[in-house]
């Protein structure tokens, strides 16, 4: 009878310790969607914790960089199984009905594969319109738009969160990855990425603003360290990002590759907690770029979440660090309650049914509009614009008029289904393009292409030179065509930045000449001829823009891009894009000119280069680039230190004339708030939309200020000749505010204040003043990111 008792009293303490492990018992698990978050993290073991926080890995163009993690039952070992093509999976814990997030670029539209093995269904996406074209539109409802139409997609294909919109600042124009950012002010970076996260969200998905932060470089950007001032970061490199966290929430922030002061962003407490986080107060999900960082237990101590793509490696560091107590559970379960409150939310876990097959119709029609409203007309001769009835024949000369440029390389590409030529969109119109050039051109491209070896999303091919144009054939041309059209194209992308000289940033000999020859022949013959610039970046236009009648910036405008500039040329849309970035009379002109995109201070021998691998490649050189010119970049250098562009930031010419009047301020003393109004009336022939842009100059006794800042900007409806529209703007106290270093505030001199409202940072058409009758400190922050050297700033 003991001997019973004694097994009796054995088995109820073997089922009270059981059920002290409820994971053990399926049916008492506290999964996820049934308890909170912080029940469903207590559950989990150490090495489920560890395994979350770190990406599924992915397959690298190399063998021996192959860092796919078999993790999970639901990707059957393989990171791509769940949407071919996608950049990246987080990893499922299927007992606690954790689910996956798939994660897929980019900034121009989904980027996965289009074919799947075994499947006769096509999976292509909508290529939008590059970055630095939306942001030319001034709209953000427009951009919010497209931003919806981006986010049906993420939806519809079976993607969580998608990795965009890029928002880094335009500091040089050789950075090879601008087409991907917006602008080189943070107030249009960051209206622009607020209203895309918007337009994104709105479909249940989630959007990724990156790289946080100063990833202004792609030479060397994973080993690069940014020296950058505390002021110039708060003002002009991190202050988009504040203004998309504050303004649209996104469900995730990526961290950039580079360093800053010395440490990597993936690393830096001070960028992810204490500004992020402390000072601006965000709630989401906070992940690395692609292999960024050099120690993933740094990075969960400094606020990052989900390092991706992630490796077995950096999974077993974490959870060694956490057994041998270099890293607080508490830390790792912050992170890993982050991310399962952002999962819950995902269409996955919710168990969408994605159809695979959004509209695509639609999305091509948002994706015309919003190109064409972000063109920018820089010249445009004696009405050059648009064509008249009298224009029924049209020769096009320059090889991207018949293979457009649609997008950039690398992550910001997209595997579109069509792209329409410039010479299809003329066609399509109702022009006759010459068909003897057409034939040339086609034969010439189709056999340069064959020459081509095959090329990654990583490849940057040099672009195929200028078909050679015999002085015959374009006096053919000049003869039998009522009009000209030349077409420059460039192209970039990620892993190398521009070149200053030409055959990029400047047009090559051969480009001129072009240019010259074809001009001189149609205008010999009373013709005339525009150039049409489908381009990633600023380029050079001073040496040549008075040879031809005309020039229309067509950017890289997505799928339907040809179509596009052909509804301009036609006057089927009025222009009304202006530039969010300038362009400059030389590169030499340009503040960062000097110490772009930086210099390696450890360089490698030529033996440790051919023994690196794919993934030490990638990673480049150990470099560092100074920030000299601080807070003046782009018009505010050019503007303060009087520099001559070629054309301004906010240029851009329209068919018709729009008049301002009637400037009021609410108030001639500034009391926490003020409100600008101004009258906008068309005064031409045309109904047409102007961009409407508010700069401010400020009191400048204790900073050094910019000569103006632009504080607010809008876009009126489409104006029909004789219309009005009034538009108002709020200025609050961080319009007026600088950032003072030394107290790690945000502060407003007392003092006389200057509205400018105008057409472009140098058209300035109305003024008015206000005071501030006594200095305003507007917000305390964190002191963070502080150089450990000093920087010779350069000052007005």
């Amino acid at each position: 009878m003991l001997e019973m008792k004694r097994i009796g009293l054995l088995c109820c303490v073997v089922v009270a310790c059981l059920w002290g492990r409820p994971q053990i018992y399926a049916d008492t698990l506290p999964r996820l969607g049934d308890k909170t978050v912080k029940e469903v993290v207590s559950a989990m073991t150490l090495k489920e914790k560890a395994d979350l926080v770190v990406g599924m890995g992915m397959d690298m163009p190399s063998n021996d960089t192959d860092t796919s993690k078999e993790k999970g039952e639901q990707v059957a070992n393989d990171p791509k199984s769940l949407v071919p093509g996608a950049a990246g999976v987080t990893c499922p814990i299927p007992r606690l009905n954790i689910s996956s997030m798939v994660l897929s670029d980019g900034p121009a539209g989904v980027r996965i594969n289009p074919t799947r093995e075994n499947d006769n269904h096509t999976y292509y996406c909508t290529a939008f319109p590059v970055a630095t074209l939306l942001a030319s539109t001034w709209d953000t409802d427009l951009v919010y738009e497209v931003g919806e139409a981006m986010g049906d997609e993420v939806l519809e294909y079976g993607v969580d969160l998608l990795l965009a919109p890029a928002m880094n600042i335009h500091r040089n124009p050789l950075n090879g990855r601008n087409f991907e950012y917006y602008s080189e002010d943070p107030l249009v970076s960051g209206k622009m990425a607020a209203a895309m996260v918007k337009g994104v969200q709105s479909r249940g998905v989630g959007a990724t603003i990156k790289h946080f932060a100063a990833n202004n470089t792609e030479t060397n950007r994973m080993s690069l360290d940014t020296i950058v001032s505390e002021r110039a970061l708060r003002e002009i490199y991190l202050e988009g990002f504040r203004i998309a966290v504050t303004e649209a929430r996104p469900w995730a922030v990526m961290s950039a590759y580079n360093k800053i002061n010395g440490t990597y962003c993936a690393q830096s407490h001070d960028l992810l907690t204490n500004i992020l986080r402390n000072d601006w107060g965000y709630q989401g999900v906070v992940m690395t770029d692609w292999f960024a960082g050099d120690d993933p237990v740094a990075m969960m101590k400094a606020g990052t979440d989900l390092i991706m793509p992630g490796s077995s490696e950096q999974s077993a560091a974490i959870e060694t660090a956490v057994k041998e107590g270099r890293l607080d559970q508490k830390v790792l379960d912050e992170n890993v309650e982050k991310i399962l409150t952002i999962l819950l939310k995902s269409p996955r876990f919710k168990k969408y049914a994605y159809s695979n097959s959004p509209d695509m119709k639609k999305h091509a029609e948002v994706t015309r509009r919003a190109a064409a409203e972000g063109m920018v007309l820089l010249k445009n001769e004696a009405s050059t614009l648009p064509l008249g009835a009298d224009i029924k024949s049209i020769a096009a000369f320059g090889n991207t008029s018949y293979d457009i440029i649609t997008g950039g390389t690398g992550s910001g590409d997209v595997n579109e289904a069509y792209s329409v030529s410039l010479v299809e969109g003329l066609h399509n119109a109702g022009y006759t393009v010459d068909e003897n050039l057409n034939g040339n051109y086609g034969a010439y491209l189709k056999a340069e292409k064959a020459k081509r070896p095959e090329h990654g999303m990583f490849d940057q091919e040099v672009p195929i030179a200028q078909m050679e144009l015999s002085d015959s054939l374009i006096e053919k041309s000049a003869e039998e065509n009522d009009f000209t059209i030349i077409t420059i194209g460039r192209n970039a992308g990620e892993f190398r930045d521009r070149d200053s000289g030409e055959g990029d940033f400047k047009l090559s000999k051969t480009e001129k000449s072009m240019i010259e020859r074809v001009t001189h022949a149609f205008h010999a013959r009373g013709k005339k001829c525009v150039v049409i610039l489908n381009i990633a970046g600023a380029v050079e236009t001073a040496s040549w823009r008075d040879i031809p009648d005309a020039i229309l910036l067509a950017w890289q405008g997505g799928q339907e891009c040809g179509n596009s500039i052909a509804d301009i040329l036609s006057g089927k849309v009025n222009p009304s894009g202006k530039l969010a970035t300038t362009f400059p009379m030389t590169y030499e002109d340009v503040p960062s000119a000097k110490n772009f995109p930086g210099v390696v201070t450890k360089p490698l021998s030529e033996k440790q280069k051919k023994e690196r691998t794919t993934l030490e490649a990638i990673h480049g050189e150990p470099s560092e680039v100074t920030y000299q010119e601080g807070i003046y970049v782009g018009y505010r250098y050019y503007d303060s230190f009087h520099i001559p562009t070629a054309y301004e930031f906010g240029y851009g010419l329209s068919y018709t004339k729009f008049a301002y009047s009637d400037l009021k301020l609410s108030s001639k003393t500034f009391d926490g708030s003020l409100t600008v109004s101004v009258d906008v009336k068309n005064t031409g022939k045309t109904s047409g939309r102007e961009v409407v842009q508010l700069y401010l100059s400020a009191p400048h006794k204790d900073l050094d200020k910019p000569e103006e800042e632009l504080k607010a900007f809008g876009k009126t409806r489409l104006l029909a000749p004789g219309e009005s529209q009034r538009l108002s703007f709020t200025l609050d106290g961080r319009s007026l505010a600088s950032y003072n270093s030394a107290a790690s505030s945000w502060v407003a001199e007392a003092g006389t204040y200057t509205v400018k409202i105008g057409a472009s940072s140098e058209d300035i058409r109305q003024q008015g003043t206000f005071a501030l009758e006594k200095a305003l400190v507007v917000k305390k922050t964190s002191r963070a990111l502080a150089p450990g050297k000093a920087i010779r700033e350069i000052k007005p």
